[in-house]
């Protein structure tokens, strides 16, 4: 990658992966991005479970009802959670950790994309899908899912963000509809 601007008009989400796994250093690489994401006030509320497991992965593909299922042939899976009682603002530090994993795999060449857990269900059971990722992986109570970002070796390709389409129309200056 040339720059960050190069970076985030190359990053699109990716459902399709390989088969190949990734490698030990690829993993600490992609925590690390994790870990040293800001949080407020430095609390660090969030924390991570990365699976590489495919028997959990297969499983983790069904914690919701539609936007998951690719996960099964994901390499790997950062579930990015947050404990609310050490920050009020744990959603916008679990979201950040989440997009700087994105971002640090587009870097490495990998495809990722973001499972939204929180505020969702599942399809069988009408289940929360923080519940049932709580069941699959044994996550304290107190901690909330917010996210599962799929990792893996790029199954597919896509074109990169065209800046024709940027919304231009969405940017108001010094005031909404500012003139």
């Amino acid at each position: 990658m040339e720059n960050f601007s190069d970076l985030i008009r190359l990053r699109r989400s990716m459902r399709k992966f390989t088969s190949e796994e990734l490698a030990p250093e690829e993993v600490v690489t992609l925590l690390k991005a994790a870990l040293m994401s800001p949080t407020s006030k430095r609390s660090n509320s969030w924390q991570f479970i990365a699976v590489d497991d495919k028997e959990t992965l297969d499983k983790l593909s069904r914690c919701k009802e539609h936007g998951a299922a690719f996960l099964a042939d994901a390499a790997l899976a950062i579930v990015v959670m947050a404990d609310p009682l050490a920050s009020d603002v744990w959603i916008e530090d679990a979201s950040v950790a989440s997009i700087l994993i994105q971002l640090q795999a587009e870097d490495m060449g990998l495809g990722s994309c973001w499972i939204q857990v929180r505020e969702r269900f599942t399809a069988a059971t009408g289940m929360s899908s923080d519940e049932y990722v709580h069941g699959i992986l044994d996550i304290p109570l107190q901690l909330q899912v917010l996210s599962i970002i799929a990792i893996g070796h790029k199954g597919m390709e896509r074109k990169p963000f065209d800046e024709e389409h940027l919304q231009w129309e969405k940017v108001h200056i010094n005031k909404y509809g500012g003139k």
